[in-house]
């Protein structure tokens, strides 16, 4: 189904996520960096250098216009993300090298803020209109913000599973990647989840009750929606 843009500023709507992520990120420390997360194969310290990695990217495509037509939107987008497990194998070992190379994970995260910062004030200065290119597909710049506060929010909920002290995801970032998760599912949810356990269920991150499959009918076996 077409995506519908809500009222809210796809940049003030990255703003809450980047930045509910980052309030996260400034508190950790070297051994709490090792700690595990919802990735599996991953720690701490390797999601952050993950999530660095797509705040690069989502620099680099504000700064790419795009020649063509958009082929995706902020809910499409999505439809490429299913499970591959070689790729998923070759992304962990790739990931968990690269970010022990910081010698201290402060250097990390000193570098993730940084980056955050700049995406946020690119977002800002950007026409949501405006063509733009990532990862083989052409998207408005609006819906790709909105790409990039959804991947945020969702390893947001990863992060924290073994900082059960941290603060957890924005309201904004959870409400776009519920707007998101209806919008792949072409409805909203029938059953009654908070944003939190829904973004869990639709990626694949926790199971279905039994009671979920009889509310969800046939659109059981369309879960996870994306992973």
């Amino acid at each position: 189904m077409p995506y519908e843009a809500e009222g809210q500023c796809p940049a003030d709507v990255l703003r809450a996520a980047y930045g509910a992520f980052d309030a996260v990120v400034t508190t950790l420390t070297d051994e709490r960096s090792w700690l595990s997360t919802g990735c599996a194969g991953w720690s701490v310290r390797d999601l952050v250098f993950h999530c660095l990695s797509d705040a690069q990217r989502g620099l680099v495509a504000l700064h790419t216009p795009a020649g063509r037509t958009p082929d995706r939107d902020a809910v499409t987008y999505w439809e490429d993300w299913r499970p591959d497990a070689v790729g998923a194998a070759n992304g962990r070992r790739f990931t968990r090298v690269v970010a022990s190379m910081f010698l201290h994970v402060d250097q990390l995260c000193e570098l993730y803020s940084q980056t955050v910062a700049a995406v946020v004030d690119a977002a800002a200065g950007a026409a949501p209109d405006q063509y733009v290119a990532t990862q083989g597909h052409v998207l408005s710049a609006g819906d790709l913000i909105r790409t990039l506060a959804v991947e945020a929010t969702i390893h947001h909920l990863d992060l924290v599973v073994s900082l059960p002290d941290a603060p957890g995801p924005s309201a904004e970032g959870l409400g776009q990647t519920r707007r998101t998760l209806d919008g792949l599912l072409g409805h909203p949810v029938p059953v009654p989840w908070d944003d939190a356990q829904y973004a869990r269920v639709a990626t694949g991150r926790a199971s279905l009750s039994s009671g979920d499959r009889e509310r969800l009918g046939v659109d059981a076996a369309r879960f996870p929606l994306f992973a």
